[in-house]
């Protein structure tokens, strides 16, 4: 019999809705019937690709014991943290505070009035050492409410009151030696030399097992390598990027990353594919490969884009969220190989070649299967075996094809088909940014096409909405939603100088301030003014696998001061960028994004003006030379000959409206002479 979550439309509540657990959706009527039963909330969290959620979904929530004691004693509610990410942070800084760790499935005890008072991530079915069973805390946390209630409500009350001011303090960060705090420059350097530091030099990456992309991180040292021309920033981008794209967490058949490796080396991954991940590093391997034209680069970055269209592109134009880590109820087994599999498709030399190639092995690297990966050098190889390189980049190439169709007859993972806002604007933005840095002109339609999804089926009046399935978009957007789509519209608008996008661009950079700016505090809060109070209303700063939403609204209000002109926005975020200066100091590996704002207000920006027809080929060949380069501190604004726009554009005025394409290249609108061909456009940008 299902439960009441047979009604939602989220994959991972859905999942749950068979189990004989009475769960129930996060509402008002939740926290009523525990006031009416007088009981706790028992709170999880979680979402579809998580793999140790199934874990303790099969060991607990289908337990009828397990499920009849949580049925007796708690009123019982599920939330995908996907859906709802401020109640996630709420619940997850609890949680944190209490016990010093987090994750999901993230388990909390809440009293009837939402404030949390006990927590953590998984418990097991049975007694662990130093970890007790699920049961033993739902039999204590049941006992204890009964019995000390009064404590309770009061630590509970402390804790609320402990986040409440966390969530609005200022934090002084490091000084220098004359006793002023770290700004610009100073931050910026010291934050490198922070992250430089911590960085593995012999497999890439930041720190040990397990090992995550951290590709916000790595975006910032990119743009420290513009900046200053640090050797060393660009050798940690592309030594990270280099063994990922040989490593396991790499999909070598199908493209795309995986979410992380659970050792340091990048060998064995944890198999679920998120939408966000593949976003990133999309977009930081284009970004790579434009600084230093490695062609490995650019193949890894179109191969990861091209995951995004073939496997996570919904009929309507937007992107589902995941692909699950299980298939045929364990984890990894739709991507791993056998030599008896790989001998069965391909003939005797050639499967020879690919498996010393790729690493399988009868012995095996992952429970006697072997994940893909590349441990030599194939230049090395194609030498020891007599071949031309490019000769044997072809004969894997079309060995990969034939077991990439051979993996498609398997059982898939579970793909978690709702379509997010915030995700589908990293998703867009890394494929418009690539149409035009590649070249690729599948990549800016498929990012037009999802843009005019996202403000077609979830936008509603002046709203935007967090979430789309089936037909139907619910919950307002958060702040992370605005800010990412905004730098989406943003890319999309530089890759076409559309007008239209300049209206879009306009609105939501004057919904982020409207519905989430705190301009008493100097603060943006990440739900509207307007929506659900939560215990405590959800601020989190530091980016985690994706951007924080502050960050992202950061860098749509410093780029779209500079696109129209808007001191309001360019004040707004420099507000925030001194506030967050001593957390940025004290933790720069969680402010990858915000450092790379600031940078923004560093270093110098390129403006490039283009007038001319859309439609004229020579004008499609400015814009293309303006989108070539690395240039991570460029605003390009567009016009064709006597054309009106929406909005005022400083860096197009004064310029000359003649009949032959023009393109202007600018320096806090202060402009070099007038060029005409892409040729000299390119000499301009690389300082010639």
């Amino acid at each position: 019999m299902s439960n009441r979550l047979a009604e939602e439309s989220s994959p991972y509540l859905l999942q749950h809705a068979e189990n004989p657990v009475d769960w129930r959706p996060w509402s008002a009527e939740a926290f009523d019937e525990a006031r009416r039963r007088d009981v706790p909330v028992l709170l999880s969290i979680g979402y579809s690709a998580c793999h140790w959620c199934h874990v303790m979904e099969r060991e607990s929530f289908e337990d009828p014991t397990t499920a009849e004691l949580m049925n007796e004693s708690f009123v019982n509610i599920k939330v995908d943290r996907e859906e709802r990410p401020d109640i996630d942070s709420v619940y997850m800084k609890a949680v944190q505070a209490m016990t010093g760790q987090g994750g999901w499935p993230l388990t909390a005890f809440l009293t009837s009035d939402g404030e949390p008072f006990f927590g953590g991530t998984y418990f097991p079915p049975e007694p662990r050492p130093n970890m007790p069973s699920f049961r033993q805390i739902l039999e204590s946390i049941r006992s204890a409410y009964d019995e000390r209630r009064e404590e309770i409500v009061r630590n509970a009350a402390e804790l609320k009151e402990l986040m409440e001011k966390s969530s609005a303090e200022r934090t002084e960060g490091p000084v220098t030696q004359e006793g002023e705090a770290l700004t610009g420059p100073a931050l910026l350097d010291h934050s490198f030399r922070f992250l430089a530091s911590r960085f593995d030099q012999t497999y890439g990456g930041f720190g040990g097992a397990p090992k995550f992309p951290q590709p916000v991180t790595l975006e910032f040292a990119l743009r420290v390598h513009a900046r200053t021309g640090d050797p060393e920033a660009l050798e940690m981008v592309t030594r990270t990027l280099s063994a990922m794209a040989r490593g396991g967490i790499h999909d070598h058949l199908g493209g795309g990353f995986h979410r992380y490796s659970v050792d340091a080396r990048w060998l064995v991954p944890h198999f679920e594919k998120m939408l966000y991940d593949n976003a990133l590093l999309g977009r930081l391997y284009v970004n790579a490969y434009q600084v230093t034209g490695d062609p490995e680069l650019r193949w890894v970055a179109e191969g990861t884009l091209e995951h995004l269209l073939t496997d996570m592109r919904a009929p309507e134009g937007g992107f589902y969220s995941a692909l699950d880590a299980d298939s045929e109820g364990e984890e990894g087994t739709f991507y791993i190989w056998t030599p008896a599999e790989v001998r069965a498709l391909l003939d005797k030399e050639t499967a020879d070649l690919f498996m010393r190639c790729y690493d399988v092995s009868e012995a095996g690297n992952f429970e006697k299967s072997n994940i893909l990966h590349l441990p030599h050098d194939l230049g090395a190889v194609a030498k020891r075996e007599g071949m031309k390189l490019e000769a044997l980049r072809e004969l894997l190439q079309d060995a990969r094809q034939i077991l990439l169709e051979a993996r498609k007859l398997r059982e898939p993972p579970f793909r978690d088909e709702k379509i997010l806002a915030s995700w589908n604007g990293m998703a867009i933005r890394a494929l418009a940014e690539a149409g035009g840095a590649l070249n690729q002109p599948r990549f800016l339609e498929a990012a037009v096409s999802g843009l005019d999804f996202l403000l077609g089926s979830m936008r509603e009046g002046d709203r935007l909405r967090r979430s789309y399935k089936d037909g139907t978009a619910r919950i307002d957007a958060f702040l992370e939603d605005y800010g990412g789509v905004g730098n989406a519209i943003l890319s999309v608008y530089e890759a076409t100088l559309e007008p239209r996008w300049l209206k879009e661009a306009a609105w939501i950079t004057e919904r982020v301030v409207d519905l989430f700016w705190d301009d008493n505090d100097g603060i943006f809060h990440d739900g509207p003014k307007d929506g659900e109070v939560l215990t405590v209303r959800a601020r989190d700063l530091m980016d985690n696998a994706t951007p924080s939403g502050n960050s992202l609204a950061v860098e749509l209000l410093i780029r779209s001061a500079h696109l129209f002109g808007e001191e309001r926005h360019r004040d707004i975020a420099n507000r925030v960028l001194d506030r967050e200066a001593g957390l940025m100091a004290r933790f720069p590996s969680a402010f990858g994004r915000l450092l790379g704002a600031l940078d923004r207000t560093v270093a110098d920006p390129v403006e490039i003006a283009i007038v001319g027809a859309r439609d004229d080929s020579r004008t499609l060949e400015l814009l293309q030379a303006a989108l070539s380069p690395y240039l991570p501190n460029r605003t390009i604004a567009g016009t064709a000959p006597g054309e009106a726009l929406p909005y005022r554009l400083p860096v197009l005025e004064g310029r000359d409206r003649g009949t032959e394409p023009t393109a202007y290249v600018c320096e806090r609108y202060a402009c070099k002479a007038p060029v005409f061909d892409a040729v000299a456009l390119a000499e301009q940008l690389d300082g010639g």
